[in-house]
């Protein structure tokens, strides 16, 4: 009896160990020792595109101690910001102005001179939100100026996921460019662009000037020629030499 099931046992091993063998020889077909690397597109566009997201746009306003108001920087400073704000702002402005310290009657004239400049540079008071904060005991005290607009960004560059040097793989034969190519073009692009919605859609035409189309038109209708003539622009000129 003791020798039956081992016999039984001894088939049953074999069997599972002619499964095994046969699973490995299938998965072993499949496997590639040169594993194909991933196609990446050709087009620098396509590898480095340009997004556009929400970000922020921020000016700190620095507050000495012992000094109200803003200094003649600080207020240019607070001009271009308003001017931007009005010129491509996606949401109203967050004032962020410390308090709890000795630098709060600094920070409150320096309040009101900010609000005089936006008032006059036509912010709305009812887009401007003030919040407080307590500095910490290292860090300066400053008001932060906030607002929400869009930006384009690219990248990130600097990433090397091959090496340039040749070799005996296809990808090297096929004299494509490498993944880095165009992505600091595509970054300077980025940030250079003044409007970022225009990377998503043009912007509305604005009506032609009617009195020159009109003026051309009816010259090009009398078969003259529709060119304007300048008279005088090279008058004021100092000497006549080399005429």
């Amino acid at each position: 009896m003791k020798a039956i099931q081992k016999a039984q046992r001894r088939r049953v091993l074999a069997l599972r160990l002619l499964v095994a063998s046969a699973l490995a020889a299938t998965l072993a077909g499949c496997y590639r020792t040169d594993t194909a690397q991933v196609e990446y597109p050709f087009d620098y566009r396509q590898r480095h595109p340009i997004t556009v997201r929400e970000g922020t746009q921020s000016v700190e306003v620095m507050v000495g101690r012992n000094r109200g108001g803003l200094t003649p920087s600080q207020r240019l400073d607070v001009v271009a910001f308003a001017q931007s704000w009005r010129r491509d702002s996606s949401s109203g402005v967050i004032i962020d102005v410390p308090h709890g310290g000795p630098t709060d009657r600094a920070a409150a004239e320096s309040m009101r001179e900010i609000r005089s400049i936006f008032a006059a540079v036509g912010l709305p008071a009812n887009a401007i939100y003030v919040r407080s904060y307590r500095p910490t005991r290292y860090s300066l005290a400053s008001i932060k100026l906030n607002y929400s607009r869009l930006v384009a960004e690219a990248g990130p560059c600097g990433e090397w996921p091959a090496d340039l040097g040749t070799s005996w793989k296809s990808t090297d034969m096929e004299n494509r460019p490498y993944w880095n190519l165009g992505c600091a073009s595509q970054r300077n692009l980025a940030a250079m662009v003044e409007n970022p919605a225009d990377l998503i859609q043009p912007r509305g035409e604005t009506p032609p000037y009617a009195p020159r189309r009109s003026t051309m038109m009816n010259r090009y209708t009398k078969g003259e020629s529709p060119s304007s003539t300048y008279v005088g622009f090279d008058t004021g000129k100092i000497t006549d030499i080399g005429r």
